[in-house]
């Protein structure tokens, strides 16, 4: 199992650089190493293939890494407004596809509708369980799923370039009647 902390940041102006630092004030140097990284690998990918690089998307950037997790892009075009009411949801949907593109964000569909996004992980594969009731989404790692998936690839002779397994069901507390769609409907 996995457990993922997050941690809220907010940006930080000076005359040299933008910065993206802990709202606690408190030291998290791999996450500001990491936004650090992020804004200069779009950046290198903006100039390589010709593009601006524009404050709406450096707000975009921002507000998507400091959300973390899966985050539908209607939730971002929220946060993104609150910090800049100017920059619309057809921007906030170019710049997710820009940093799916250049490798900072991965596009999902969990089946609802909505696409999402999550940060890209440097080498670390994850699956996931949805929960259809409320949909809450877990992340996990097995590596005994990981090697069955391809031993049963390799017996079929495939040589596995990339997969995800994602698993529909509900959750515990939805279970119990006690999930987000429990609490909508007043049951």
């Amino acid at each position: 199992m996995i457990m993922r902390i997050t941690i809220k940041m907010v940006a930080l102006r000076n005359s040299a650089a933008r910065t993206l630092v802990p709202a606690s004030g408190g030291g998290a140097p791999r996450r500001v190493r990491e936004a650090r990284a992020a804004a200069e690998q779009l950046g290198a990918f903006l100039e390589k293939r010709g593009l601006k690089h524009s404050r709406q998307r450096e707000v975009i950037l921002e507000a998507f890494l400091a959300m973390g997790g899966h985050v539908p892009v209607e939730a971002l075009v929220a946060r993104v407004r609150e910090q800049d009411s100017r920059v619309g949801a057809a921007t906030v949907y170019r710049t997710m596809k820009l940093l799916a593109d250049c490798g900072l964000a991965v596009q999902r569909q969990f089946g609802d509708g909505q696409t999402r996004y999550e940060p890209a992980r440097g080498g670390g594969h994850h699956d996931h369980l949805i929960c259809t009731g409320c949909g809450r989404i877990v992340e996990f790692e097995n590596e005994r799923i990981e090697e069955l998936q391809l031993r049963v690839a390799r017996s079929h002779g495939f040589e596995v370039e990339s997969h995800k397994l994602e698993m529909y069901g509900r959750c515990a507390a939805c279970r119990r009647g006690k999930g987000r769609a429990a609490r909508e409907t007043g049951t």
